[in-house]
């Protein structure tokens, strides 16, 4: 099963919360190469780590990232 159905358990509580964010550069202008979203995709993951939060999945285009975060 998928991580993005898990839910997760607390000191007294049950709960899944999961954010979706999307990066958009100014005016869509196609930016972004190949190199930049792996980079971005480990920086993500590794900003996720240090958060506690998971990242379950990235994407990405010349002018955008989606991000699908379990906080």
């Amino acid at each position: 099963m998928s991580k993005m159905y898990e839910w997760r358990i607390g000191r007294s509580c049950l709960f899944k919360n999961n954010a979706h964010l999307v990066f958009v550069t100014k005016y869509r202008r196609g930016v972004f190469t190949k190199e930049m979203l792996d980079r971005a995709k480990e920086i993500m993951e590794e900003t996720c780590k240090q958060m506690d939060c998971e990242l379950l999945e990235f994407g990405g285009e010349h002018d955008h990232v989606h991000l699908m975060v379990s906080i």
